[in-house]
Parts: structure tokens; C-alpha cells; sequence
């Protein structure tokens, strides 16, 4: 069986805010598309209004992905063909529990200060876990996500 390519969706009020969180959380690379949009915009493929500027170049104004800066990607559409993360926007709030989330892991003796970093970024520590297993704080992100910081 060939592997599969793909990526992680989450769903998002502020699809662009949370791009820029975790581009930031994870030291990956906001992708940049507009080449791809510039281009579908000159065919008349894509209305002038499913775009708006971001970071001084144009993006699309529901979904942005973010990208691990060693993975390839393709040149011509900006598109990571490796370890990604794409927020779209969809309507209402998030209501429950995660299903699903990411575990963020630190260097030795760094949790703390990396949980200090992520508040200052707009996360919310939610609360402090200690386990025979281990220990971690479970953290929201802008947008109310869990996630983990081990």
C-alpha cells in the first residue's frame, strides 16, 4: 500500500489569527498562496472577493495553512506538500470537547517557559495534569482548541 499525503483541517472563526498563532506556536511558515490566486484571479476562475490582503499579499479569506519550513512544497501555488495545518473558516463557535488535538513537546526543563510564551501569544492555560505517566498543562488557543504542552 503507497502511504497517503495529508493534512490536518481545523476549523476556525478567524482562519488567518489562528494560522498566525500556530505559525508562531509551532515555528512553521504561514503559507503563501497568492501567486496560485493571482493567477486563478486572471483566468476569472476566482472572485476578486474570495480574497483580501494578509500580511502584505493577497490570501484567500476563508482558509490559510501553515507549513513545516524543512518540508517541500510546491512553487507555483505556495501549497506545503508535507506536514500542514489548514484553518477554514466555518460558521458558529466551537461548542465541545476537542476530538482531536496537538501535543506540543518542549526540551527538557523548558515547559514552563514555553507555557509562559504561548500565554503570551493569546493561549489560555486550561489546567496542570500530573499523572504516574507523566505531567503536562493542557492549554486553549485563541479560539478555545485544547492542545498539550509536555
Amino acid at each position: 500500500m503507497t502511504t497517503l499525503h495529508w493534512k490536518l483541517v481545523i476549523d476556525a472563526a478567524d482562519p488567518h489569527a489562528q494560522a498566525a498563532f500556530w505559525a508562531e506556536t509551532l515555528g512553521y511558515e504561514v503559507e503563501d498562496n497568492s501567486a496560485l490566486i493571482d493567477r486563478l484571479l486572471g483566468l476569472g476562475a476566482a472572485p476578486e472577493a474570495a480574497t483580501f490582503e494578509f500580511r502584505g499579499r493577497r490570501a484567500w479569506r476563508d482558509l490559510i495553512a501553515v507549513r513545516h519550513p524543512d518540508d517541500p512544497y510546491d512553487e507555483a501555488s505556495g501549497t506545503g506538500l508535507g506536514r500542514r495545518i489548514l484553518f477554514q473558516r466555518v460558521p458558529g463557535t466551537k461548542t465541545g470537547k476537542n476530538r482531536l488535538h496537538l501535543d506540543v513537546h518542549t526540551g527538557p526543563g523548558c515547559r514552563d517557559d514555553e507555557v509562559r510564551r504561548l500565554e503570551a501569544l493569546g493561549a489560555a492555560v486550561a489546567r496542570h495534569v500530573k499523572e504516574p505517566g507523566g505531567e503536562w498543562v493542557i492549554m486553549t488557543d485563541p479560539e478555545g482548541n485544547e492542545f498539550c504542552v509536555h
